[in-house]
């Protein structure tokens, strides 16, 4: 699936919910689903930093593709996590630099996220952005 399709999936389904207490819920079981991160890669250097809570983020390469592998300490922000991995994991550095971001603003997160937790998302994606810009450059 491409970047765009995915997030008008995450559109889709965030809209099935009334309220926000059910979409934080929805954010939250997504966090229990996100598949375990070795501690071995829980290091300062996937560390990323804006978070109030941790969150490590490690990527490699394959076949072309960005595989995003994260965890988080917060059971809020590994639901945020697993919804930017979703939107980001195996797609090309290209894909990622290209397309915009346009989930968040349609399902309105950041505006219902504390001003450190929003903050904390911006440099999510931040980082997400940062690794594809890597390894683009490494593909050139």
């Amino acid at each position: 699936m491409t970047i765009k399709e995915i997030q008008n999936e995450i559109i889709d389904e965030f809209s099935i919910f009334d309220d926000w207490m059910e979409r934080y819920d929805y954010i939250i079981e997504l966090g229990k689903s996100l598949s375990y991160m070795d501690d071995e890669y829980k290091t300062e250097d996937n560390l990323i930093n804006g978070c109030q809570s941790k969150v490590w983020l490690k990527t490699e390469l394959e076949d072309g593709k960005l595989i995003f592998k994260a965890d988080g300490d917060a059971i809020l922000t590994k639901g945020i996590v697993a919804l930017l991995l979703r939107v980001f994991s195996n797609q090309t550095p290209k894909d990622i630099l290209e397309n915009e971001l346009f989930f968040v603003d349609e399902i309105s997160l950041k505006e219902h996220l504390s001003p450190t937790r929003a903050n904390g998302l911006v440099s999510m994606i931040k980082q997400f952005k940062l690794y594809a810009l890597v390894y683009q450059s490494k593909l050139s």
